[in-house]
């Protein structure tokens, strides 16, 4: 038996990146900051994780997500491998998110 199950809570970093690779499919590309504090002297880490939205989600997350919105996210890990501008070939985990919820908006 295995799992793949992510679930976190964060703000967005930024203001959604929608494509539609194709007709009435959009795609949102988000990222989401956690927070936590590590260690005795309690210095507080910010990890960024790589949303990806598809479909209705990406719908959703176009009309209401901006930076700043505190989000909810259930999914599961992705790594895909893609050739940038140079020729190198890289690596980027996401997570592909199939819940989530809108906990605040930025005013």
């Amino acid at each position: 038996m295995s799992v793949n199950k992510v679930i976190l809570i964060g703000h967005v970093g930024m203001d959604p990146d929608v494509r539609y690779p194709e007709k009435d499919r959009p795609i949102a590309y988000v990222s989401l900051a956690t927070n936590e504090v590590r260690g005795s002297s309690r210095v507080e880490v910010t990890e960024w994780h790589a949303l990806v939205f598809g479909g209705q989600n990406a719908s959703i997350v176009e009309r209401y997500v901006r930076k700043g919105t505190l989000l909810y996210v259930e999914g599961y890990l992705r790594t895909r491998e893609y050739e940038d501008r140079m020729k190198i070939i890289r690596k980027r985990t996401e997570i592909i998110v199939e819940r989530f919820e809108i906990l605040s908006r930025k005013q």
